[in-house]
């Protein structure tokens, strides 16, 4: 299905769908985009430390030093997630606050925050959702190759262990790593992400050291973890729309660097064969030893999917200028090696403030191949959401005399829902939809020029308020039923 396949009309906005009991419905965030308290407690250097403060890196100079300052406001963000009923919070751990060099024993403060962070949701009701690894390498692993190094591999299944250790009685979902796509290839290939570097032949080594990471880590957190938990890897698997002569050869390519090298060696034990021909010029992949495809194909319990938007691909004439409208910041370098003769469309909108369009049957598409695919491996979305230009404007109707009135993201998590719901319906195991993301934070390489938070910060005061976006989440949360509109400015 695409786009092309819909009825007119079928605009993805419903309204009064159920979700199936059970179906967790919660928020999402990133270490290094919120937690600020960069230098403080023993906490170590990251790669976005160092790439943040490297002049031209970020928009505006900015820097996760302070970001929201979730270190020093947990309490009142616990309480915040609690007030809107989320079900559930997936938070990530930063590694290099556990392991400052990215080796050694825990630093116990690290450990001690993380552990409230739990403790604070397992009170208020709130499912624990931890992810590993959030791209914030310790610089000091970096120093040393960072993931093209199998040294990082074999240190992360320690990491790993020492925070299933700590933390394994009382987590009840461990993800091992979110979206390696953009450690690897934004990280190591276009320079968009830390650490910055533009070498195809190490995004390439990057991929199977970060595929390698998460099953050692599955193999270590499954030897600490005394509590009944889940384990999971979450990937941002591309949905692209192919274009003119070869359009199908487009997407091949291209969906075997974005998707399929990744979920082929996790769940069925080896290496698409036609991604290693189409990229023998960049690699012969003898970083792959005997016994690594044994060692990723872990078990999963679940599979977590970020969706934002389609990509539009199709073969390069050669001659005109070669389009690269993937969404993701130019950096110099290419974020698809080995795919040389592949340029990427700007698609329809309307979009995003990231210039990415809006296309929900993406996501009910997704979803249904995905489980096609592996009928036995249950779902959940992790990320899904919008940045807007967001408006602070007076309304005396609010108790702060302030509101955001954001219907244009309301109005993309209805139509994401609405896609969720009928993937549900078409027989997809889908287990629940965590928005991203909770607060408005540091987006990467755009700094704090981009907001995607359902709750307002203001970055001067560091005041939260939240959106009629998580009103209406809220409401969503508490009945399990989608609401047609802002249940606020509608009662």
């Amino acid at each position: 299905m695409s786009a092309a396949d819909l009825a007119p009309g079928d605009d993805y906005r419903g309204s009064g769908l159920r979700f199936p009991v059970g179906f967790v419905l919660g928020s999402a965030t990133a270490s290094y985009q919120i937690e600020g308290a960069a230098q403080e407690d023993g906490r170590g250097p990251s790669i976005w430390d160092t790439f943040s403060h490297t002049p031209g890196r970020v928009w505006n100079g900015d820097t996760g030093d302070v970001a929201d300052d979730h270190y020093h406001r947990l309490d009142e963000d616990l309480d915040l997630m609690a007030d809107l009923g989320l079900h559930a919070y997936r938070f990530s751990i930063a590694w290099p606050r556990i392991q400052p060099t990215g080796r050694g024993p825990a630093n116990r403060a690290g450990l001690d925050f993380y552990s409230r962070l739990v403790d604070g949701l397992l009170v208020r009701g709130i499912r624990p959702i931890a992810t590993l690894y959030h791209w914030d390498l310790p610089q000091a692993l970096e120093d040393g190759d960072g993931w093209t190094s199998r040294a990082t591999s074999e240190a992360f299944a320690d990491y790993a262990a020492l925070v299933g250790g700590a933390l394994g009685d009382r987590v009840a979902t461990w993800t091992t790593l979110n979206e390696p796509w953009c450690s690897a290839y934004l990280g190591y290939g276009s320079g968009a992400h830390a650490p910055g570097r533009t070498e195809p032949a190490s995004a390439l080594a990057a991929v199977h050291h970060l595929n390698l990471a998460h099953g050692l880590g599955l193999q270590a957190l499954r030897s600490v973890v005394t509590a009944q938990a889940e384990y999971s890897v979450t990937l941002n698997l591309h949905v692209f729309r192919g274009f003119g002569d070869g359009a199908e050869e487009a997407v091949r390519q291209v969906d075997g660097l974005a998707n399929r090298v990744f979920l082929q060696p996790m769940l069925e034990g080896s290496y698409p064969a036609d991604v290693l021909a189409d990229t023998a010029s960049v690699t012969d992949w003898s970083f792959v030893r005997d016994g690594d495809a044994r060692a990723i194909c872990q078990p999963l319990d679940v599979l977590g999917v970020n969706y934002y938007s389609t990509t539009g691909v199709r073969l390069w004439d050669g001659v005109s200028p070669r389009e690269m409208n993937d969404g993701h910041k130019d950096a110099g370098g290419s974020p698809w090696p080995g795919a040389d003769r592949v340029e990427f469309l700007r698609l329809p909108g309307p979009y995003t403030a990231m210039g990415w369009n809006i296309e929900p049957a993406g996501l009910e598409e997704l979803l249904v191949s995905i489980s096609r695919r592996y009928p036995s491996l249950p779902l959940m979305v992790t990320e899904n959401g919008a940045a807007f230009d967001d408006e602070v404007v007076e309304d005396l109707t609010r108790p702060t005399g302030v509101a955001v009135h954001d219907d244009d993201r309301i109005d993309y998590l209805r139509r994401h829902l609405t896609a969720c719901h009928r993937a549900v319906e078409r027989g997809v195991d889908l287990r629940g939809y965590l928005v991203w993301s909770l607060l408005d934070n540091f987006e990467w390489g755009y700094g704090y020029s981009k907001r995607f938070g359902v709750v307002r910060v203001d970055y001067d005061t560091l005041e939260r308020l939240p959106k009629d976006s998580a009103l209406w989440f809220a409401e969503l949360a508490r009945t399990s039923r989608l609401p047609a509109a802002d249940p606020v400015r509608t009662a």
